[in-house]
């Protein structure tokens, strides 16, 4: 009998959230003490400018661990002050809107494997550097 995971495409949506949630499960299980994280900078070797090389490991674990809990519950209402904010960022995007469906389906499809696959990968480097600053070893 074969596992869920070996019977979905290598591409599937559907993996590409179950690692990002076992990568978070994972890293809840493994941090134990979370404020061991707080003013930690998160260093993930990038050159980049960003507006999240702001924040700290802490903020990190805390942003990965709500992303899990709305890829698990679905989507919750936000608040007026996020909404006016995603109307401008929703104002760049209407020329992408009057798009073919498939076409806009397909581009947001890409752009959502992408940022599992980072969120993952930050979740697995979080749970690294929490293991480095308590002094164990993988």
């Amino acid at each position: 009998m074969q596992s869920a995971d070996a019977k979905l495409s290598r591409s599937s949506l559907l993996l590409a959230l179950r690692r990002y949630s076992t990568a978070v499960h994972n890293m809840e299980q493994t941090i134990l003490l979370p404020s061991l994280l707080r003013d930690v900078p998160y260093d993930d070797g990038s050159d980049c400018e960003t507006a999240d090389n702001n924040m700290d490991l802490y903020e990190y674990y805390l942003l990965l661990k709500a992303i899990k809990n709305a890829v698990e519950s679905g989507l919750i209402p936000h608040d007026d002050a996020k909404d006016k904010s995603h109307a401008a960022l929703n104002k760049g995007l209407e020329p992408l809107l009057e798009a073919e469906p498939e076409a806009l389906f397909h581009f947001h499809l890409r752009g959502l494997f992408t940022v599992m696959a980072t969120l993952t990968k930050k979740s697995q480097n979080l749970t690294e550097k929490y293991l480095d600053i308590v002094g164990i070893s993988r």
